[in-house]
């Protein structure tokens, strides 16, 4: 995915900007949006009622005042609840759908989607994926994430355009089929040539590395075509005091 004006590495909001907002909330992607991140990342599951959610984990428990699961609760009753993850000041924060965060996208800016659960095995919420994205103008701007290779699969065999993007925490050598690389961040030291061998395949590389600032200057050596980050003010900051 190459952002048209963006410089490389592009800056991945992870979460949003979870430092100094409530994870994967609208005020996490605004202020990151405020922070200079090049792309918004974000985690997917989906409600009982088949709508797509921003949420990273299955249950509502640790980022809101409710309790349960998410694919057992309808969007109106999640989004009746606080997801200020108990922070002062985000009481009227809540877990956003898909939809919201499209809306709030500028048009330069991309959008990368990690597949939290295994509906998207099914070709048919894959689909509806892909058709909710439609409409917004986005679809073009997405990358879907995940460390599952048949959920990625899945969204290929339904959406071959859209790119795919594998993460792992085990193999320290790049895997074929995909479009984007998300290592652990080890696996590019311990294996120096792992960006080059990547980018031989036209595969782009981004470490699984959510607190990159003491490695960024290795991961531009490297030639790391993107970097994630928990506070992606600071390490905007970062990366602009080391091209000047």
């Amino acid at each position: 995915m190459n952002l048209a004006g963006r410089k490389k590495p592009y800056l991945i909001a992870h979460r949003g900007n979870r430092v100094v907002c409530p994870e994967n909330t609208l005020a996490a992607f605004r202020r990151a949006l405020s922070d200079g991140a090049d792309i918004l990342e974000t985690d997917l599951h989906l409600t009982s009622d088949e709508e797509f959610v921003c949420i990273h984990d299955p249950t509502v428990d640790r980022t809101t005042n409710g309790r349960g699961a998410v694919a057992e609760m309808s969007l109106a009753r999640i989004q009746a609840l606080s997801a200020s993850c108990g922070r002062e000041g985000f009481e009227g924060e809540h877990v956003p759908c898909l939809r919201e965060l499209a809306a709030l996208l500028p048009a330069q800016i991309a959008l990368a989607l990690e597949l939290k659960t295994d509906r998207f095995l099914e070709p048919q919420t894959c689909l509806k994926l892909v058709q909710e994205l439609e409409p917004s103008g986005v679809l073009g701007r997405t990358v879907v994430l995940s460390f599952s290779m048949g959920r990625l699969m899945m969204v290929r065999q339904v959406s071959p355009d859209i790119p795919i993007g594998w993460i792992t925490a085990q193999r320290p050598w790049p895997l074929p089929a995909v479009d984007l690389l998300g290592p652990l961040w080890p696996f590019v030291l311990l294996n120096p040539v792992y960006v080059l061998a990547a980018h031989l395949r036209g595969q782009a590389v981004c470490p699984l590395d959510p607190l990159p600032d003491g490695r960024l200057r290795l991961y531009c050596f490297l030639g790391c075509d993107a970097v994630l980050s928990d506070n992606p003010g600071a390490t905007r900051l970062a990366l602009d005091r080391m091209a000047r």
